[in-house]
């Protein structure tokens, strides 16, 4: 396994932006919300802080059996989850977490991806982050111990630990083909996740076998974040009895109203039940060298003639012309 790349000393958004964001790579930020008031040093003390902006709103929590030991999954079948979902009010299930803790046979506690500003409001003012937009607004994550399985993001993810420890296992987007991802119209929280990365059956997933020594590893204390571009897959391991996480999505290269994850499924969508001819002669104009349009290697001041043909006629369509940044370049 490789370690990540570590970076201290980044202040501002615009050296943010080129020096962590522009080259795509995933980034350690060593400290980087230490000083924050919601990096508190005991689930009993993280409790007390949140609690102050505690809107009352009821989220889901998923509730886990103690024999599968913070490993929210499938069963055997991919047809069902070895957990428990509950409506429940944030607050309630911050006490649940906090009094379980240090209690043998009690189950597990998972609530994740909650907007601050809808269940914490205020909590953003007083841990702001001003490497990111005003407008992009934080999400936090909170449990027990936990095991979260390897999966993609379609934007940007900048991710703070708050309280506890996290490890982060990462597998670079090109892999995809060796990670087996699971059923796509099945998940636990949205994205499918990679069956491979979660079994210690390798003779399961032989290509999965040929990779793993591919993966990159980092260990988050409190105070210390990680950026992760898009569709880079992460496995997410809480270690701490408590642990709670703050993250940012967003997209740092927007270009207009069209995010590229959708445009792709829009494509694939499209051509899917044409007859199996045509299918052969769209995928050979998405197989290299067929698309240089799209790999093109080229800086911030060159552009391919292809690549300037396709945008002046897509965006001539006054519909999408609040879109034209990305035809900006001089012919």
């Amino acid at each position: 396994m490789t370690a990540i790349i570590e970076m201290e000393g980044i202040t501002g958004a615009e050296q943010f932006l080129r020096q962590v964001v522009l080259p795509c790579r995933p980034a350690v930020l060593r400290g980087l919300v230490k000083h924050w008031p919601a990096v508190r040093a005991s689930a009993s003390d993280f409790r007390a802080y949140v609690g102050r902006f505690d809107a009352g709103r009821e989220m889901e929590a998923f509730f886990g059996a103690p024999q599968i030991a913070g490993k929210y999954y499938y069963t055997d079948g991919l047809d069902g989850f070895n957990f428990e979902r509950r409506q429940m009010r944030l607050s309630a299930a911050l006490d649940l977490m906090v009094s379980a803790i240090g209690q043998a046979g009690a189950p597990s506690l998972y609530a994740g991806s909650l907007p601050v500003q809808d269940y914490l409001p205020g909590f953003a003012a007083e841990n702001p982050m001003p490497l990111l937009p005003p407008s992009v607004g934080p999400r936090i994550w909170l449990g027990h111990a936990s095991n979260v399985s390897a999966h993609y993001d379609t934007v940007d993810n900048l991710a703070c630990v708050v309280a506890g420890r996290r490890r982060f296992t990462l597998y670079a987007p090109e892999l995809i083909e060796s990670l087996y991802v699971g059923p796509i119209d099945n998940t636990m929280a949205g994205q499918p996740v990679s069956l491979a990365a979660s079994s210690p059956d390798d003779a399961k997933y032989p290509r999965f076998a040929e990779i793993r020594r591919h993966a990159m590893v980092a260990e988050l204390n409190a105070g210390d974040a990680l950026y992760l571009p898009k569709l880079w897959w992460h496995q997410v391991e809480a270690l701490s009895p408590f642990n709670g996480l703050v993250n940012y999505w967003w997209d740092a290269f927007s270009t207009g109203p069209d995010a590229p994850y959708t445009s792709m499924l829009l494509a694939m969508i499209a051509i899917s039940e044409r007859p199996l001819p045509e299918r052969r002669a769209w995928k050979a104009c998405f197989r290299p060298p067929s698309r240089p349009w799209i790999y093109r290697l080229h800086d911030d001041t060159t552009r391919s003639p292809i690549s300037r043909m396709i945008c002046r006629s897509i965006w001539s369509c006054p519909t999408c012309r609040r879109a034209t940044r990305l035809c900006s370049t001089p012919s």
